[in-house]
């Protein structure tokens, strides 16, 4: 089992900055991807960001130049540096863990942009 904690929602204006934090802590050698994926109010939950452990990243079109997505060096921790806020980015946000036989996901953390 994993478990992932989230921390660093909450309001912030347009043109803002957040960054988001999961820890991860249980049988985290079975992690071989983690992320960060989004759920608005009304629509489905969909991806943001990815990063392997071998560090490759992968981001939706419409955050690409914005945020950025990055691992610690034990792999514990994966954080997302959201700068540029829109209001189009307010939702929910949840980390992911992928493991080989296993998904994980955090408890997820709002957050707001909006003037």
């Amino acid at each position: 089992q994993v478990q992932l904690v989230e921390s660093g929602g909450g309001f912030v204006q347009p043109g803002g900055s957040l960054r988001l934090s999961c820890a991860a802590s249980g049988s985290i050698s079975s992690i071989y991807m983690m992320g960060w994926y989004r759920q608005a109010p009304g629509k489905q939950r969909e991806l943001v960001a990815t990063i392997t452990n071998f560090g490759s990243t992968n981001l939706r079109d419409s955050v690409k130049g914005r945020f950025v997505i990055s691992r610690d060096g034990t792999k514990n921790t994966v954080s997302l540096q959201m700068n540029s806020l829109k209001p189009e980015d307010t939702a929910v946000y949840y980390c992911n863990a992928l493991g080989y036989s296993a998904s994980y996901w955090g408890q997820g953390t709002q957050v707001t942009v909006s003037s």
